[in-house]
């Protein structure tokens, strides 16, 4: 098989590419390098699949893909490129998000359409449902996100359900809960709070520590998308939450790292930010259905594997 992988010097894409190659898989893998975090890290995760056989890299504005040279006949499309974070994507901010999540979106369909590429998998957020109305949250929930960024992962999957509905393209929208893992992006909670334990600096927490994720491991992430490539669905469109069922506290995260190392984190309190949601957590009865997909990886196992990792990347 022969795929295409938007994003894939980051976190989830460089995971998902290198398991694709891993099991014979044709892989194109295209990234911006966007300066949202520093590109040493995109360069590193790039550098574990450049030399792979299988494996081919351009970089290019995920918004230029029509303009690509390489030959357009995939599979599928996995569409993971996209700005991140919720605290960035207030003011003037928003014109990245705009560019990369929402239009960004729409030029991969566009590409999909164009190329006759009947399966697109698009990368998601949980972040849509906002303050979600009831726990664990499925998908048919009122979609009221909270924040830009929300709101611009919300306008790519109806992008995605306009041109499944309209083309044919079949599309699976997967709404991620909370990513961690060894690789995980600088900007989270989780890199930041494990970073604070290594180096001993203090660590912003936001509001009372008592809001709640459902956090779910890189791994179990990859499973999914590559699940969803090979499902057969009905729907010409479907959104699909993917959580790991770990939903735990900022207090109780502290508390369980704080075990791992030995050491107390210092905790510098801040005031709520503003478009954070209090609570995540999915229901994943449609992904069990549906992709026959079922999370492996617990919090307690994840976080040991993270630290593990971020410890030796402080070692050097």
């Amino acid at each position: 098989m022969r795929y295409l992988v938007t994003g894939v010097a980051g976190f989830i894409g460089s995971n998902l590419a290198g398991k694709l190659i891993s099991e014979g898989h044709s892989v194109v893998g295209v990234d911006s390098f966007h300066d949202y975090y520093s590109s040493s890290l995109k360069l590193d995760n790039l550098s574990k699949l450049e030399n792979r056989v299988g494996f081919s890299f351009y970089q290019i504005d995920i918004c230029d893909l029509l303009k690509s040279t390489f030959d357009s006949q995939f599979d599928t499309i996995f569409h993971l490129a996209g700005q991140p974070g919720v605290r960035e994507s207030w003011g003037s901010g928003f014109d990245s998000y705009a560019h990369n999540n929402v239009l960004g979106t729409q030029k991969v369909l566009d590409y999909a359409f164009k190329n006759s590429v009947k399966k697109v998998v698009y990368s998601s957020s949980s972040s849509i449902y906002g303050d979600a109305e009831t726990y664990p949250t499925r998908e048919s929930a009122t979609a009221k996100p909270r924040s830009p960024y929300g709101v611009s992962k919300l306008a790519g999957e109806h992008l995605a359900e306009a041109y499944s509905s309209n083309f044919g393209i079949n599309v699976v929208a997967l709404r991620y809960f909370t990513v961690f893992g060894p690789g995980q992006r600088p900007d989270m909670a989780m890199n930041r709070l494990i970073n604070c334990s290594i180096t001993g600096e203090k660590f912003p927490k936001f509001g009372n520590g008592e809001q709640v994720r459902d956090f779910t491991f890189v791994d179990d992430v990859v499973a999914a998308n590559i699940l969803a490539s090979g499902a057969s669905i009905s729907e010409p469109f479907t959104a699909i939450n993917i959580g790991g069922g770990n939903s735990v506290s900022l207090n109780s995260l502290i508390s369980e790292l704080e075990s791992i190392s030995g050491k107390a984190i210092n905790i510098d309190q801040q005031p709520t930010s503003v478009g954070d949601v209090f609570r995540t957590g999915a229901d994943t009865a449609k992904a069990s259905d549906l992709l026959r997909w079922v999370p492996k990886v617990q919090i307690r196992s994840g976080l040991e594997q993270q630290f593990d990792w971020q410890m030796s990347r402080s070692l050097g």
